[in-house]
């Protein structure tokens, strides 16, 4: 988490409005790219995107007739769970975690839709089910740029796809799903197989489609039921959460409508898309802005604020300029579009990441809340506490510091016989269910049998763990847990279950919102109230720094407190979203006045705007406000 709740008493003005609220958003693809191939990479990517500024990523789950994660559904159908070549993985649970680590949205991408192969006459799908195949008027299979089809209004095909997109909800705690040029969509060549053609009769009189695939009654016919598909699968997802966005990357219009039957104008104006990023694929400047314009003008006025663009960055060896980048979210912001999508990732990581920095130290150096929410952030950044923090973690027994691999860098161990304990403790800024988790790295030497507690506002739960299991591996979850705000003690781990010879170990806790939980918890900005955790010392403890404001110039401000009593004490500072950008730890304080000087140009790229300073103590923390200016 990080964050905090704003209670605003030294300026009468409207902090929000200088919070920028913009879509920053980039496709995740398994073609052309090695993110999804291991979890490292999918943590360094992770890191890389939040680093630079995003807030979204499309990650893609189904390709090829495969979904990207073990799926059930597949499974009892086709008796193929997930893509060979993550068997034994789960690249859909580790983007999740990652991503919602650093305060991302994911919003799970179906590329392939109604397409089940790619030039394999159909594959294992029309294989295993030859009645799904989208049929062309002289009975044979639909294929259009080397793509094979199913009918997507077939009744189960459309089932089959909303069982699919059900499946990811119910599994995961993600932000949404996506279609694309594929989802709904069907070749205008197609519709005769026998299942629409089935439909159609029982809706025209017994009457055959006409021939001609091009005829206006029955290419508008196949279009509404493809619409009326996607409106029941915008059910079934809301009905799992209001919170869950709608996303559609389509075609561009009128293009899309006369080649695939998509109308995407009636899904945005009749409210099925909530996130509209078309497709505006071109190689230049010019054709992106011509493209962007007839795509603009074809949204009503109203409905703009859901259009962002989709933006082609890499495909095969095109890559994309830095200058049209530039010009192009340029041109974005003129239009009052606020924001857009990249297709793909590999192309800020190019060429030493030059595309990477140029985005963010151009347009994303500034962190920004996603438009949609409303001003809201509703993926709060992980809170996470180090073993070696002497605020937030309690031991008791014979603990050992030792240098072996772990989160940052190190753990501690014990093997002692008599009672052990070690506690971790959460500054919880609002309350709802979180997500807890312990970083392991799996080692011989340590346990099989490891308790854990877990506690929740009013009771708790244990849970055993092998240290030795390499399943356990990086961020490994406990479970959830209900808490309140104020610091909480959320995670134990003791010896009472002690196995000869064996360490069990303490590094990292991380919490995370749970927001299948937690949908309507409302988290704003940052400062929080004064808070007392075991009785006030002495009134207030914390004075207003100087110089207010502070010059980018000259970035040194003093921050001025007073101890009641002999504490620890931590600095932090944060932005206007409540994202840590310094922290230290000053050490054991006796009582006494102090004053600390920060160079506010260690905590990196900052800019202008209003930050908050925050010191903690063991008894009491407290909040400040600076403002930083040019």
């Amino acid at each position: 988490m990080k964050y905090v709740l704003i209670f605003i008493f030294c300026l009468s003005i409207n902090v929000f409005t200088q919070v920028k609220q913009e879509l920053r958003a980039v496709w995740i693809t398994n073609v052309d790219s090695y993110v999804l191939f291991s979890d490292k990479n999918i943590e360094d990517a992770m890191t890389f995107l939040a680093n630079r500024g995003f807030n979204l990523v499309f990650p893609v789950v189904w390709n090829k007739g495969y979904t990207l994660y073990p799926s059930r559904v597949m499974d009892s159908i086709f008796q193929k769970p997930i893509w060979p070549t993550f068997a034994g993985r789960d690249p859909l649970k580790k983007i999740v975690l990652e991503a919602h680590k650093h305060g991302m949205e994911v919003v799970p991408w179906f590329e392939f839709g109604f397409a089940s192969s790619y030039s394999l006459n159909g594959g294992h799908l029309i294989a295993g089910k030859p009645s799904w195949a989208l049929k062309n008027s002289a009975g044979s299979l639909v294929v259009k740029n080397g793509f094979d089809w199913m009918s997507g209004i077939n009744p189960e095909v459309q089932d089959f796809m909303i069982a699919l997109h059900n499946e990811v909800i119910d599994n995961y705690d993600v932000d949404g799903v996506q279609g694309d040029d594929r989802l709904p969509a069907m070749p205008i060549e197609g519709g005769y197989d026998s299942a629409t053609v089935a439909v159609y009769k029982s809706e025209n009189n017994n009457n055959n489609p006409p021939a001609n695939y091009y005829d206006l009654g029955w290419k508008r016919w196949r279009a509404n039921k493809l619409s009326q598909f996607y409106r029941r699968l915008k059910d079934s997802v809301k009905v799992r959460g209001d919170y869950l966005l709608i996303s559609s990357a389509p075609s561009v219009y009128p293009w899309g409508f006369d080649n695939y039957l998509q109308d995407s104008k009636t899904w945005v104006d009749s409210g099925i898309a909530e996130n509209f990023i078309p497709q505006l694929y071109r190689d230049s400047y010019f054709g992106y802005v011509n493209e962007f314009n007839n795509s603009y003008n074809q949204v009503t006025p109203s409905k703009r604020n859901i259009f962002y663009a989709g933006v082609l960055a890499k495909a095969g060896s095109f890559l994309i300029p830095a200058d049209y980048l530039v010009s192009a979210v340029n041109y974005n912001r003129q239009q009052n579009v606020k924001g857009e999508c990249f297709f793909f990732y590999e192309a800020f990581t190019a060429n030493n990441n030059a595309l990477g920095d140029t985005i963010k130290n151009r347009f994303y150096s500034e962190p920004a809340l996603l438009p949609y929410r409303n001003g809201t952030i509703f993926r709060p950044k992980a809170e996470i506490v180090n073993e070696d923090d002497s605020l937030l973690t309690r031991r008791t027994g014979n603990w050992i510091k030792v240098p072996v691999q772990g989160y940052n860098p190190n753990l501690y161990w014990t093997n002692d016989t008599s009672l052990s304990t070690f506690e971790w403790y959460m500054d919880i800024d609002f309350d709802a269910w979180f997500d807890v988790y312990v970083y392991l790295i799996p080692n011989f030497a340590f346990s099989s049998t490891a308790k854990y507690t877990i506690y929740s506002q009013n009771d708790s739960s244990s849970v055993v763990l092998n240290l030795r299991d390499n399943a356990n591996t990086n961020w490994v979850k406990l479970g959830s847990v209900y808490q309140t705000k104020g610091r909480r003690k959320v995670i134990k781990i003791d010896n009472s279950m002690p196995e000869a010879g064996k360490y069990i170990i303490a590094d990292a806790a991380m919490a995370l919102i749970n927001r299948k939980k937690s949908p309507d918890v409302v988290i704003t900005s940052v400062e929080r109230e004064e808070e007392n955790f075991t009785g006030d010392r002495a009134g207030r403890m914390l004075k207003q720094s100087f110089p207010n404001p502070v010059s980018i110039s000259s970035p040194f401000v003093s921050i001025p407190y007073s101890l009641g009593g002999i504490s620890t004490v931590r600095m932090e500072i944060f932005n206007l979203l409540g994202e840590l950008i310094y922290e230290k730890n000053l050490g054991e304080k006796p009582a006494g006045e102090y004053v600390e000087t920060v160079d506010l140009s260690s905590a990196g790229n900052i800019s202008s705007g209003i930050y908050f300073y925050r010191i903690s103590t063991d008894y009491k923390r407290e909040t400040g406000k600076l403002l930083l200016t040019k």
